[in-house]
């Protein structure tokens, strides 16, 4: 009997402890701000997954979703979530948006979870495709998409993936400081005297400028291509 009551407390612990794998609370938001001619979209302090995207409307549309492990009732994690400061502001030329979360001293992770940031953060952002893009990121992958303005990313880890148009011209800087550097478009690698890390540069007069570092992960440019002229729709 005592060991078929040992059993149920492990299965029951089990239980509890893979709970959270499968249920999670989330907030969806998404709004529209006017974006000025030839701005800058500048994201300052985002973290895991940013997808920045060019397209035809001259406005800004940004899409943020908030999800977290249930470990007590949803509201309550809903509640946490809404701790999750994400937001945009308007200055001068530039749409600055902004992450604010707060850190374990002040929102832990429940026992025994403790050790590992416990939601994650995705932001899906849409710019006219003239803009200029600053980012500031912390953990996390950074796709840019069909932007043709300068482009400035910072990754402290994590890859940062850019697909330009083919057609365009830009100065490159791209280094990182462990991890590779892929481009489509032409440029020359530095030597480096350690095994770890790569930096690849292209200087082009009168081309849009690319500076992109990240600490510990990859950098690839890729270039979009078009389909040969007869076979466009």
């Amino acid at each position: 009997m005592a060991s078929n009551g040992v059993a149920c407390v492990l299965v029951a612990l089990c239980s509890w402890i893979l709970l959270p794998v499968s249920l999670h609370a989330q907030v969806t938001k998404t709004e529209h701000f006017n974006f000025p001619p030839g701005g800058v979209l500048h994201v300052a302090n985002s973290t895991d997954e940013l997808t920045i995207e060019g397209w035809d409307c001259p406005d800004a549309e940004i899409t943020t979703i908030k999800s977290k492990k249930i470990y007590a009732t949803k509201e309550q994690e809903t509640a946490d979530l809404d701790r999750i400061q994400i937001t945009a502001q308007q200055r001068g030329n530039e749409l600055v948006v902004t992450t604010d979360f707060p850190r374990y001293d002040v929102f832990p992770p429940p026992l025994p979870f403790r050790g590992g940031r416990h939601f994650e953060l995705e932001y899906h952002i849409h710019v006219p495709r003239s803009a200029s893009v600053i980012v500031d990121h912390d953990t996390g992958e950074v796709h840019i998409d069909n932007i043709a303005g300068d482009i400035r990313v910072k990754v402290q880890k994590g890859q940062i993936n850019l697909r330009l148009p083919e057609d365009n011209s830009y100065t490159i800087d791209a280094k990182a400081d462990i991890g590779n550097v892929y481009s489509d478009f032409p440029g020359r690698w530095h030597r480096r005297i350690w095994p770890l890390g790569a930096r690849y540069e292209q200087a082009s007069a009168g081309s849009h400028k690319l500076y992109l570092r990240s600490g510990f992960g990859d950098i690839a440019i890729l270039k979009i291509r078009r389909p040969p002229w007869g076979l466009q729709q």
